[in-house]
């Protein structure tokens, strides 16, 4: 199974020696949080045990005897190969094309179809369900479930969830859920908060990563951008913070 995995900067685990294009087999019993290989289902939840700055990341696929942890999406397995290397915004790619492949229309009022609302109008989905709402509307989606709405629009989606807003919008997710917008992102806990724009804000739980990147007044093009982890302490959690010189700086709401 596919999965991703942090190391220490020098490709070491716990004291192991790794190495990219290499496969380690682990002799003995298989135990999540005690013994084997371990990586993690969703690319998010690495930022929970390697800190970005101090760490590397690493595609791994994962096979053989399997134990997996309750607390998230931690694996524990007996073979392991270690594939390419992601940087941060490698990392973010992931985590929201792994929590869209878990987003259906399972619970959607048609069956089969997704919530959808035109501009003003108001869509929700249930878990797994995916909400899409225009221009001035609001979409919800409950966990695992994926929310978009367009420009000033609000997205809403529970834990694992991905929320999407357009220029001026408010995208929020729960703990581990992923939100984006060219407005306002927010996420819980081990979430990702992604805001491109001109004077955006972002804001996240305990070891969510927040991502801003502002635009040149005059055209699209990335003047500057910036990556870091909600640690409480150099970086608050639930606070909101915007770009500025380059630097996250404190917004008061």
């Amino acid at each position: 199974m596919k999965a991703y995995k942090g190391f220490n900067q020098d490709m070491t685990c716990r004291g192991f020696q790794y190495q990219e294009g290499k496969e380690h087999e682990h002799k003995g019993k298989v135990e999540a949080c005690e013994s084997g290989f371990h990586a993690c289902e969703n690319p998010i939840d690495c930022l929970k045990y390697y800190e970005p700055g101090k760490s590397v990341y690493h595609e791994v696929e994962l096979s053989g005897e399997t134990d997996r942890d309750s607390a998230d999406s931690k694996i524990a397995a007996s073979h392991i190969r270690i594939g390419a290397r992601l940087d941060i915004a490698g990392l973010c790619k992931a985590t929201f094309e792994y929590v869209r492949s878990r987003c259906t229309n399972e619970n959607n009022a048609e069956p089969g179809k997704p919530a959808t609302a035109g501009e003003c109008g108001a869509a929700t989905a249930g878990k797994y369900g995916a909400a899409t709402a225009g221009k001035y509307g609001a979409a919800t989606a409950g966990n695992y479930g994926a929310a978009t709405a367009g420009e000033c629009g609000a997205a809403t989606a529970g834990n694992y969830g991905a929320a999407t807003a357009g220029n001026y919008g408010a995208a929020t997710a729960g703990n581990r859920g992923a939100a984006t917008s060219r407005g306002k992102s927010s996420t819980g806990t081990n979430g990702l908060s992604v805001a491109r724009g001109n004077n955006v804000m972002v804001r996240g739980g305990l070891g969510a990563v927040l991502v801003v990147a502002e635009e040149n007044s005059d055209n699209y093009d990335i003047k500057e951008w910036k990556a870091v982890v909600v640690d409480g302490e150099r970086i608050k959690a639930d606070t909101w913070y915007k770009l500025v010189d380059g630097q996250f700086t404190e917004v008061e709401q």
